[in-house]
Protein backbone atom coordinates (compact mmCIF):
# COMPACT_ATOMS: atom_id res chain seq x y z
CA UNK A 1 0.00 0.00 0.00
CA UNK A 2 1.20 3.55 -0.65
CA UNK A 3 2.74 5.43 2.28
CA UNK A 4 1.75 8.93 3.35
CA UNK A 5 3.37 11.39 5.76
CA UNK A 6 1.03 13.87 7.44
CA UNK A 7 2.19 16.95 9.34
CA UNK A 8 -0.32 18.84 11.43
CA UNK A 9 -0.76 21.40 14.17
CA UNK A 10 -3.53 21.78 16.70
CA UNK A 11 -5.38 25.04 17.28
CA UNK A 12 -4.74 26.78 20.63
CA UNK A 13 -8.25 25.71 21.68
CA UNK A 14 -7.45 22.07 20.98
CA UNK A 15 -4.26 22.26 23.07
CA UNK A 16 -6.28 23.85 25.88
CA UNK A 17 -8.80 20.99 25.79
CA UNK A 18 -5.99 18.40 25.77
CA UNK A 19 -4.30 20.13 28.72
CA UNK A 20 -7.51 19.80 30.74
CA UNK A 21 -8.26 16.28 29.56
CA UNK A 22 -5.13 14.56 28.13
CA UNK A 23 -5.91 11.98 25.47
CA UNK A 24 -3.81 9.54 23.44
CA UNK A 25 -4.78 10.56 19.90
CA UNK A 26 -3.07 7.56 18.29
CA UNK A 27 -6.23 5.49 18.73
CA UNK A 28 -8.32 8.13 16.98
CA UNK A 29 -5.83 8.38 14.10
CA UNK A 30 -5.77 4.59 13.81
CA UNK A 31 -9.56 4.40 13.56
CA UNK A 32 -9.67 7.08 10.84
CA UNK A 33 -7.22 5.31 8.53
CA UNK A 34 -8.64 1.85 9.24
CA UNK A 35 -12.05 3.14 8.14
CA UNK A 36 -10.68 3.32 4.57
CA UNK A 37 -8.72 0.06 4.74
CA UNK A 38 -5.40 1.61 5.73
CA UNK A 39 -2.95 1.30 8.60
CA UNK A 40 -1.32 3.73 11.03
CA UNK A 41 2.45 3.07 11.03
CA UNK A 42 3.46 5.81 13.45
CA UNK A 43 2.34 8.91 15.35
CA UNK A 44 4.77 11.42 16.89
CA UNK A 45 4.55 14.80 18.56
CA UNK A 46 7.29 17.28 17.72
CA UNK A 47 8.81 20.61 18.55
CA UNK A 48 8.98 22.97 15.60
CA UNK A 49 6.83 24.07 12.71
CA UNK A 50 4.29 21.25 13.19
CA UNK A 51 2.89 19.77 16.38
CA UNK A 52 2.69 16.17 15.16
CA UNK A 53 3.48 13.74 12.38
CA UNK A 54 1.70 10.57 11.24
CA UNK A 55 2.99 7.88 8.92
CA UNK A 56 0.26 5.77 7.44
CA UNK A 57 -0.61 3.42 4.63
CA UNK A 58 -3.74 3.83 2.54
CA UNK A 59 -5.07 1.85 -0.41
CA UNK A 60 -4.90 4.88 -2.74
CA UNK A 61 -4.85 8.67 -2.95
CA UNK A 62 -8.64 8.95 -2.83
CA UNK A 63 -8.78 6.99 0.44
CA UNK A 64 -6.07 9.17 1.97
CA UNK A 65 -7.82 12.30 0.73
CA UNK A 66 -11.06 11.17 2.41
CA UNK A 67 -9.22 10.81 5.73
CA UNK A 68 -7.51 14.20 5.27
CA UNK A 69 -10.79 15.94 4.46
CA UNK A 70 -12.61 14.35 7.41
CA UNK A 71 -9.87 15.34 9.85
CA UNK A 72 -9.47 18.86 8.43
CA UNK A 73 -13.22 19.46 8.51
CA UNK A 74 -13.27 18.68 12.24
CA UNK A 75 -11.87 22.11 13.11
CA UNK A 76 -9.32 20.95 15.72
CA UNK A 77 -6.30 21.64 13.53
CA UNK A 78 -4.71 24.84 12.31
CA UNK A 79 -2.53 23.09 9.68
CA UNK A 80 -2.78 19.72 7.95
CA UNK A 81 -0.52 18.62 5.09
CA UNK A 82 -0.07 15.18 3.58
CA UNK A 83 2.76 14.01 1.32
CA UNK A 84 2.65 10.82 -0.73
CA UNK A 85 5.92 8.95 -0.19
CA UNK A 86 7.79 6.87 -2.78
CA UNK A 87 9.88 3.84 -1.97
CA UNK A 88 13.45 3.67 -3.26
CA UNK A 89 12.27 1.08 -5.78
CA UNK A 90 9.50 3.37 -7.06
CA UNK A 91 11.97 6.23 -7.39
CA UNK A 92 14.40 4.01 -9.31
CA UNK A 93 11.55 3.02 -11.64
CA UNK A 94 10.70 6.69 -12.18
CA UNK A 95 14.34 7.47 -12.91
CA UNK A 96 14.34 4.69 -15.50
CA UNK A 97 11.48 6.39 -17.32
CA UNK A 98 13.06 9.85 -17.48
CA UNK A 99 14.68 9.29 -20.91
CA UNK A 100 11.26 8.65 -22.48
CA UNK A 101 10.14 12.17 -21.54
CA UNK A 102 11.36 14.80 -23.95
CA UNK A 103 11.22 17.80 -21.63
CA UNK A 104 12.03 21.18 -23.17
CA UNK A 105 12.69 24.16 -20.89
CA UNK A 106 10.64 27.29 -21.61
CA UNK A 107 12.23 29.38 -24.38
CA UNK A 108 14.63 26.63 -25.46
Amino acid sequence: MPLYLTRFSYTPETWARLAIKPEDRREAAKSYIEAVGGKLDGFWYALGEYDAYCLWEAPDNVSMAAVAIAISAGGALSKFETTALLTVEETLEALGRVDSIRYRPPGA
